[in-house]
């Protein structure tokens, strides 16, 4: 089913949105206002929007270290991660998550390398024991695949037929180690040989990726157990901050199938300019509001008192 202009424009307006943010992070680290590292979304957009587009309100997201786009897309506040990311007390976690480990409503994230996956597992089975008919969005890229843990919560999410469905990002590249060199086999023989059904897409078409996530999230959802939806993607910016060691006509080889382009072709010139005025206003007001927030007060943070003894 073809999408209305409205929609496209929303779908464009989302991977926009996410694309200037990350631009904007790249562009803020320079002049000292981020803490920590980052792990920007740029070229991937078109996965957190297409596929976050079927997120029903209570549903829950785990996210990994590449999380702003998975972030935005849910609904999360852009100011308030630009102030997270600055160590702001009105930031996501009131400056102390960073880049990479945010709560916020039912979006969970963390850096830790594949174990984000026993963390959704647990989470799809909680919701399938409390029958809250929810399910659990659970995104992960090609380089946690070399986890162990990783198997074993595909196990466990196939034999108690766990309501989540799991994202695969391949991006091509663990942190600088070409998938080719990486992972032996096929990615999608991995979440097949424990009986979970899997589609394969090598697009960066958000429209395509949209009718690919309806159709896997209608599975998990109508309580037929786990699913995993790879898409074969690429990032065009380094790993974090500057750890790029790929050849430049690679990277510009894949520009060529930049989601944003590839949307932009279902919207009226009139349209495109009016959404970047938006967005880059946005993006704007963002980081000047998160710039202006006080510091996260470290004296504020408690722990339970068994901990500090």
């Amino acid at each position: 089913m073809k999408a209305s202009s409205t929609e496209a424009a929303d779908l464009y307006r989302q991977m926009l949105r996410i694309r200037r943010f990350e631009e904007a992070i790249l562009e803020a680290f320079p002049r000292g206002l981020i803490f920590g590292t980052t792990h920007t979304y740029i070229g991937q957009e078109a996965n957190a929007v297409g596929v976050l587009s079927q997120r029903q309100n209570e549903d829950i997201v785990i996210s990994n270290h590449r999380c702003h786009g998975h972030f935005l897309a849910s609904g999360g506040s852009m100011s308030a991660l630009a102030a997270e990311m600055m160590g702001r007390s009105t930031g996501v976690c009131a400056g102390r998550g960073g880049s990479q480990h945010l709560h916020w409503d039912n979006f969970f994230s963390s850096g830790i390398l594949g174990g984000t996956l026993p963390l959704a597992v647990g989470m799809a089975f909680a919701q399938k024991a409390q029958q809250s008919g929810q399910i659990v969005f659970a995104f992960t890229g090609d380089g946690a695949l070399g986890e162990g843990v990783v198997y074993e919560s595909l196990n466990m999410a196939s034999l108690w037929t766990c309501p989540v469905l799991f994202v695969l990002e391949n991006n091509r590249y663990a942190q600088t180690t070409p998938v080719e060199v990486n992972l032996a086999g096929g990615i999608g023989e991995r979440f097949r040989s424990f009986g979970i059904p899997t589609d394969e897409q090598d697009t960066t078409d958000v429209a395509k990726i949209e009718a690919c996530a309806r159709s896997a999230v209608d599975h998990v959802r109508n309580g037929k157990g786990p699913y995993a939806l790879i898409i074969h993607t690429y990032r065009f910016a380094p790993h974090s901050r500057g750890d790029d060691m790929r050849d430049p006509a690679e990277i510009e080889r894949f520009r060529q199938r930049d989601p944003l382009k590839i949307q932009a072709t279902s919207l009226k010139k009139s349209v495109l300019a009016q959404l970047d005025v938006e967005v880059r206003t946005e993006v704007e007001d963002a980081f000047n509001q998160a710039e202006t927030a006080s510091m996260a007060d470290p004296a504020s943070l408690t722990y339970p008192i068994d901990l500090i003894r």
